[in-house]
C-alpha cells in the first residue's frame, strides 16, 4: 500500500522545482537558439530566392543585350555590305563607261586611218595600174 507522508509532497515539490529550473536553464535557451536558427534559415532561403531571381533577371537582360548587339552588328554589316556593293557597281559602271569611250575613240581613229589609207591607196591605184601596164606591155601607156 502507498502511504502518503511528507516525502510525497516534497518529491512533487522537487519535480516542480526541477521542471521550472530546467525550463529556465535549458528549455528556454534551447528554444531561443532553435527559433534564432529557424529565422536564419528562413532568411537564407529568402536570400537564395532573391539571388536566384536576380540571377535570372540579369541573365535575361544579358541575353536581350546580346540579341540587340547581334542585330545591330548584322544591320551595320548589311549596311556596309550594301554600301560596298553600291560603290563596286558605281566603279564598275565608271570603268565600263571609260572603256566604252576608249573603244569608241579607238574605233573612230581606226576608221579615220582606214579612210585615209583607202583614199591614199585610191590615189595610188592609177599610178600602180600604169606601172603594171607598162611592165606587162613593156611600153608606156
Amino acid at each position: 500500500m502507498i502511504d502518503i507522508d511528507i516525502t510525497m509532497p516534497i518529491q512533487i515539490a522537487n519535480i516542480l522545482i526541477l521542471i521550472v529550473l530546467m525550463n529556465i536553464v535549458l528549455y528556454r535557451p534551447v528554444r531561443g537558439i532553435l527559433a534564432e536558427r529557424e529565422k536564419k534559415v528562413t532568411g537564407m532561403k529568402n536570400d537564395i530566392e532573391n539571388f536566384n531571381k536576380n540571377a535570372k533577371l540579369r541573365l535575361e537582360e544579358f541575353d536581350a543585350k546580346i540579341r540587340e548587339a547581334r542585330n545591330k552588328a548584322k544591320a551595320e554589316f548589311e549596311g556596309v555590305r550594301s554600301a560596298a556593293q553600291q560603290a563596286e557597281s558605281e566603279s564598275l559602271a565608271q570603268l565600263r563607261k571609260e572603256a566604252d569611250a576608249k573603244k569608241s575613240e579607238q574605233l573612230n581613229q581606226i576608221a579615220k586611218e582606214f579612210a585615209g589609207a583607202q583614199s591614199t591607196l585610191k590615189g595610188q591605184v592609177e599610178g600602180f595600174a600604169n606601172e603594171m601596164a607598162t611592165k606587162v606591155l613593156g611600153r608606156a601607156v
